[in-house]
């Protein structure tokens, strides 16, 4: 009898340090809070370097990771005000995941108001980051996970975040699929996008899986910058 062998997954992207060229520290202003974020200071460089091609090739992927966008700062803002206290009187511990953390600036802004945090992404490099801009902040009781939305391991989490993942339409599938493994049934996931063309497509999904959402209006800019709008969902029973 024949048998196929299954196709092989793709070895995990680790965008080389050599590709990110000088850093810049950015303080980043966040409701009354400011926190230390360094990130590659030219990103459009960043992918001209041959190993972002290969990494491309093999699995079209992109270190979109290395810019701090708006979304990051949405999310970053509504973490800042949520009620945190009530959340844990209902869900009892809590936990939170960051989805694609890149930077992690959110998972920074959850560290700050006591959330045990797990920062994940595809990208080894990209967890550096965002384990070296937690320290930078003074956080040092987290976790890091490198991980394939597409093969999604069996741990729960009460809380997960996650900014501007949407930008493809391939992406919402694994996303969507990954917040219903990896999120609680009494759990929340808090999602900002930047209205994403996409967009409809993650409401869609969630809708046709019969997983509950809600959206608001969210805005973040620099200080004495261009201010982007766009929208924040709550997925989940709350």
């Amino acid at each position: 009898m024949d048998t196929e062998t299954p196709p092989s997954r793709p070895a995990p992207p680790q965008t080389p340090l050599d590709a990110l060229g000088p850093l810049i520290q950015e303080q980043v202003i966040i409701e009354d809070r400011t926190f230390v974020i360094y990130r590659p200071g030219d990103s459009d460089k960043l992918m001209e370097h041959p190993a972002v091609h290969a990494a491309f090739a093999a699995d079209e992927y992109l270190p979109y990771w290395a810019d701090l966008w708006p979304a990051a700062r949405m999310l970053a803002k509504a973490i800042l005000r949520e009620p945190w206290a009530e959340h844990q009187a209902r869900l009892g511990s809590l936990n939170a995941l960051e989805i694609g953390c890149g930077l992690g600036l959110p998972g920074v802004a959850a560290l700050a108001m006591g959330l045990p945090v797990t920062f994940s992404d595809y990208d080894a490099t990209a967890l550096r980051f965002a384990a070296d801009n937690a320290e930078a902040n003074g956080f040092f009781d987290f976790k890091t996970l490198q991980l394939d939305w597409r093969h999604p391991p069996a741990e729960q989490f009460s809380v997960l975040l996650a900014s501007d993942l949407i930008y493809e339409v391939r992406n919402v599938a694994p996303l969507v699929a990954l917040i219903q493994k990896m999120m609680r049934s009494d759990g929340f996931c808090l999602l900002t996008d930047q209205d994403r063309v996409p967009s409809h497509v993650l409401r869609d999904t969630l809708s046709a899986e019969g997983v509950p959402f809600t959206t608001q209006v969210a805005r973040a800019g620099e200080p004495g910058g261009r201010r982007v709008k766009g929208t924040l969902y709550r997925i989940g029973k709350q």
